[in-house]
């Protein structure tokens, strides 16, 4: 089982926008410290020591904390939930904070 890292994610404002999973090629950096902002988990903590070990991007490369993300990430198939090999404490903060975001930033409740 991974030994995933959880933190709460950076973002300066919010949007209901489609989503889309970013890519690295995505952000106007190459620094993973900054881009790490943008996700929930990493599997070598953050900074990550690679992009893809950053799981469940919430925050768009604007900077903009998304609620469909939030949605994508709390349930479904690139979900939290579809993450094998986490350790059940963790998804279940995890599936806590996205709860906490979705409903202080977008008065919505995102939970069972």
């Amino acid at each position: 089982m991974a030994d995933y890292d959880m933190h709460d994610p950076d973002y300066s404002g919010t949007t209901t926008a489609d989503w889309n999973s970013p890519q690295q090629k995505d952000f106007d950096t190459d620094d993973l410290s900054e881009i790490g902002g943008h996700f929930v988990l990493s599997s070598s903590g953050f900074p990550p020591d690679e992009f893809t070990d950053l799981k469940l991007p919430v925050v768009d490369p604007n900077d903009d904390l998304n609620e469909n993300a939030l949605q994508a990430a709390h349930g479904g198939a690139h979900s939290v939930e579809s993450i094998d090999d986490i350790a059940d404490d963790t998804k279940q903060d995890v599936q806590n904070l996205l709860e906490d975001l979705s409903q202080q930033e977008f008065d919505e409740d995102i939970g069972d």
